[in-house]
Parts: structure tokens; C-alpha cells; sequence
């Protein structure tokens, strides 16, 4: 397991001033038009410049293929995929720049502190989800495998033991939009939540499988922190679709713990799911713009990307889009921002 140790955070002051502009170049090379490759904000985010470029979105595999990559799945389940098509061409026609890491349960700290924000999980005072070890899931109507909501459980409290390294969860969409609003106020640069578009951009990073390290999903094991033979036994009733491997995480990890994509970004894969900036459409890939997507104008759910800690390999893959109201507080759910590249466009 390879575990990249985060760089930290500026020493600067958190006045509400919209022009205290405070960024660090993080001794990176600069790219070819002189924006640094590698940013670091005033929460210690190392922002990654990702190029423009074209790549093909969503998933042409129909369901026999995909059985054959998961042998274990119902037919329905792959049969419920139909919102990953059409395959499309997609062009990205900005260099952006995008966390490297999840924003950790550290960096959300310093920014409550610094902003007064309070997240909607204390805010409306109905708590969040949390793991307990005796909750049992066939007791309950919606046989959800966690406890919620309840205000016992927030980001302050999932359930289970977190550091500051590891990723925060029970945010909300919404609260995700008050960081970003909060960043972009201090330190005069457009921060945001990626577009779908961009999101399975930098998650691809130039590769075209089902996950940027290939199609098998035994190559997870290298690169993301999912449900595996670690998580299994506090569920055992879904054991069989736990990835047969130990990457000694029953829950979150630390940020960075695994091997990054070709772009430099951590935990693409697992760990936590990220919000989008997108309303969810399942049709919209029939319709989407070649270039830039913005999404669905208009929707009641948000999407998000990428799988967690508690996901099956079938839902950690680059084109699968799962989705939530932009209220919703979970156990699995976390933040990775973007942030506008200022330079000419491409």
C-alpha cells in the first residue's frame, strides 16, 4: 500500500477579507502556459492542474460483458446500469484544477472555525448516519446498513474512529456549496464542485477500462479503499461481493493512503463518495453537449461519483453514477473540489 503524506497547511491568517488571495506553488513545475502544475490553498488542499482533452464517457459495455467482469451480480443489477449510455465523446476545454486528496475531516474543521458555517446535519438537528456494532439492518424498514438519521451521528461522529487525515463524511451538497463559496470568497479564485463531465475525466485519466487501472476489478486493491474481505464480516450478508483482498481499512482511510492515477489524484476510487456539481438525468447522456457538459438544468437529486469504503467493486467504477437529494447526510459521503484555471483557454 503506498501512502502519500499531505503537505501542510499554510500558516496564513483566516481574516473575511475576499481579497486576501493566499495559494503556495507547492515547489511544482509550471505547465507550458506558466499556471503552476500544483497549488496549496489556505485548508492545505493540494490542487492539481488537470489538462484539457477529450475522452469517451459513460460505458459501452452492454450487460453480458459486464457479467462476465462480474460473475457474481444478478442480471438486474447490471440491467440497471442504462444510465451510464450512451458511450460519448466528451471534450474538456479547460484546464482545470482539482483536489488532490477528499477534504479531510482537518481541513472541514479549520473551515467551520474560520467561516461559522454549521453543517445541516447539526443545523436542522436531525444528525446524520453512523455505523454501531449491534445495529442490525433486517430490523429495520429500509434495511439500511446504517443508523440514521440521528443526532448522535454528524461528521463530527460517524460511528466509527476518524483522524484528521481521514475523509469527512455526513455532508450534505449543500454544505459542499459553502465551502466552496467560502474558499472562493478568501482567497479570490473560482472554487466549486467538478461537473460529472469532469469528474470521470480526471478519474479516467487518459485510460478507457471500467477503473483507471484496467477492467479487473482485482486492481482496486492497489488504488482504492473499497468493501473488501476487511469490511466483510461487519456485513456479512453482501461477503460475497466484497473484493477477496485486505488493504487494512474496515472504514475510511487517511487520504492518500493508495496509489494515485496518472493525473495525481488520490482515491478516484473508494474511500468516499464525491458530490458533483450535477443534477442527475439518466437520459442526459443522449443529449449532453460534446464540450463541457453542464449537466441537466434543472433535477431533484445530485449526483455523485466514485464509491467509498462500503462500496462493491461493480459501483466503484469510473462511469457508474449513483445519486442523492442535495440535503442528504451519510456515512459515505465526502467533498472534492475544483477550482477554475484563471489562464487563456485551450
Amino acid at each position: 500500500m503506498r501512502r502519500s503524506t499531505l503537505l501542510p497547511a499554510l500558516t496564513l491568517s483566516l481574516g473575511l477579507c475576499a481579497c486576501n488571495a493566499s495559494f503556495s506553488a507547492g515547489g511544482s513545475p509550471h505547465s507550458h502556459d506558466g499556471e503552476p502544475a500544483l497549488l496549496i490553498n489556505r485548508l492545505g488542499m493540494q490542487m492539481q492542474r488537470i489538462p484539457a482533452g477529450e475522452f469517451v464517457m459513460g460505458n459501452a459495455a452492454t450487460p453480458a460483458e459486464l457479467a462476465s467482469l462480474f460473475p457474481g451480480y444478478e442480471r438486474r443489477r447490471l440491467e440497471e446500469l442504462v444510465d451510464e449510455a450512451p458511450a460519448h465523446r466528451v471534450r474538456i476545454t479547460r484546464p482545470f484544477y482539482m483536489a488532490r486528496h477528499e477534504v479531510t475531516v482537518g481541513q472541514f474543521r479549520a473551515f467551520l472555525l474560520a467561516s461559522g458555517h454549521v453543517p445541516e446535519s447539526i443545523a436542522d438537528g436531525s444528525g446524520g448516519y453512523g455505523w454501531r456494532a449491534d445495529y442490525d439492518p433486517a430490523r429495520t424498514a429500509r434495511g439500511d446498513a446504517f443508523e440514521g438519521r440521528d443526532p448522535r451521528y454528524s461528521w463530527r461522529n460517524p460511528g466509527f474512529a476518524q483522524g484528521d487525515e481521514h475523509p469527512v463524511v455526513n455532508v450534505t451538497w449543500n454544505d459542499a456549496q459553502a465551502l466552496a463559496g467560502w474558499l472562493s470568497r478568501m482567497e479570490g479564485r473560482h472554487y466549486r464542485l467538478p461537473t460529472e463531465a469532469e469528474w470521470e475525466y480526471a478519474c479516467r485519466a487518459g485510460t478507457h477500462g471500467q477503473y483507471h487501472g484496467g477492467d479487473d476489478p482485482a486492481s482496486l486493491a492497489r488504488v482504492a479503499n473499497v468493501f473488501d474481505a476487511d469490511a466483510a464480516p461487519r456485513w456479512p450478508r453482501w461477503a460475497a461481493f466484497a473484493l477477496p483482498t485486505h488493504d487494512g481499512f474496515a472504514f475510511t482511510a487517511p487520504v492518500g493512503s493508495f496509489a494515485p492515477n496518472a493525473f495525481g489524484l488520490f482515491d478516484m476510487h473508494g474511500n468516499v463518495w464525491e458530490w458533483t456539481a450535477d443534477w442527475h438525468d439518466e437520459h442526459y447522456y443522449a443529449r449532453s453537449p460534446q464540450d463541457d457538459p453542464p449537466g441537466p438544468a434543472e433535477g431533484s437529486v445530485k449526483v455523485r461519483r466514485g464509491g467509498s469504503w462500503h462500496t462493491w467493486p461493480l459501483y466503484a467504477r469510473c462511469a457508474y453514477r449513483n445519486w442523492n437529494s442535495p440535503a442528504t447526510r451519510y456515512t459515505l459521503v465526502g467533498i472534492r473540489l475544483v477550482m477554475d484555471d484563471p489562464g487563456p483557454r485551450h
